[in-house]
């Protein structure tokens, strides 16, 4: 018996075309990333594609580690089916570009105007606490007797985080190898969590204005470690915050709320080491300007964000 003509597959110029806007998908989170006080996984929620990557990361990263332990490779092969790699891989092609072409403009940006660009960063970090609250709340809409218990436990921890924050850095002008890794890590566990920015928590820690310079200045021995500290940290930090966001989402959003809300210690404009001064009187106009910028950019980020998830 004939069979039937097989339908002939779409044409590579259609095929490529798929794989543009992912492309530019990534571009736009690599970008973001490089700022303190964007988060990659909010900007992931406002193009509509956060819950997908983190879908495809645990599927990966459960398939990598089957295949790492000497599993089945049945059981490998079909977690990496699962994972959306006409997302994935482009996505990631893009943030690379992103990160390599971007990341020497930004770094002369941070060296040469250090009072602006904290205040710009500020101004970020303040309005992207919208993100995790509003989570927040819509989760705990149902609970309203909670509210007090939630603001207490976010000011707890903003008040931990706050004095932490005001010991004495370690220098890292020279890192070792072992706080590139743990960097890298801690870095790509923060772009899980909406809100929370790698860049910010690199800032937090001294190692932002390094990182930025190895990438601008293509110095592979830092990349490499950085990088195996960034797939440590999708093997392992990863799977943790997504299961905590699964299982126990509130908590581990007001903690995350807290951790930013301290955090901001950091990016106060005019400090002095870990001291926070009084503007200069004239020199605050400047300042003021770039935080409401970085402020209005984190809120329309945001109003795209719900306008893309309101239900039809």
């Amino acid at each position: 018996m004939t069979s039937l003509p097989v339908p002939s597959a779409p044409v590579p110029t259609r095929g490529w075309l798929r794989l543009i806007p992912a492309l530019l998908q990534g571009a736009v989170i690599g970008l973001v990333e490089l700022v303190p006080g964007v988060s990659g996984g909010t900007m992931a929620l406002v193009l509509g594609i956060y819950e997908r990557l983190i879908r495809s990361a645990n599927h990966a990263v459960h398939g990598v580690a089957s295949l790492v332990r000497r599993r089945s490779v049945g059981s490998a092969l079909q977690h990496l089916k699962q994972v959306e790699w006409v997302l994935v891989l482009p996505l990631v092609a893009g943030m690379v570009v992103a990160l390599l072409t971007l990341a020497g403009p930004l770094h002369h940006f941070v060296d040469t105007q250090p009072v602006l660009a904290r205040a710009l960063f500020f101004g970020m970090v303040l309005a992207s606490l919208l993100v995790p609250a509003s989570m927040v709340r819509q989760a705990t809409s149902a609970k309203p007797g909670r509210h007090v218990r939630n603001v207490a436990v976010v000011l707890a921890v903003a008040s931990l985080t706050f004095l932490f924050l005001g010991i004495p850095a370690l220098q890292v002008d020279e890192p070792r190898w072992w706080i590139l890794v743990i960097s890298g890590a801690a870095a790509v566990g923060a772009l899980v969590l909406p809100g929370l920015s790698g860049s910010f928590v690199l800032l937090t820690v001294g190692m932002y204005e390094p990182t930025l310079e190895a990438v601008s200045s293509r110095d592979l021995a830092y990349i490499a470690l950085f990088g195996a500290g960034a797939f440590l940290g999708l093997v392992t930090v990863v799977r943790l915050l997504a299961y905590l966001l699964r299982e126990h989402e509130v908590p581990t959003l007001l903690i995350a709320t807290g951790l930013i809300l301290g955090s901001v210690r950091a990016l106060w404009p005019w400090q002095d080491d870990t001291a926070l001064l009084a503007p200069e009187p004239g020199a605050w106009a400047g300042p003021l300007t770039a935080a409401v910028a970085g402020v209005s950019v984190v809120i329309l980020m945001w109003l795209l964000g719900r306008r893309a998830h309101k239900p039809a």
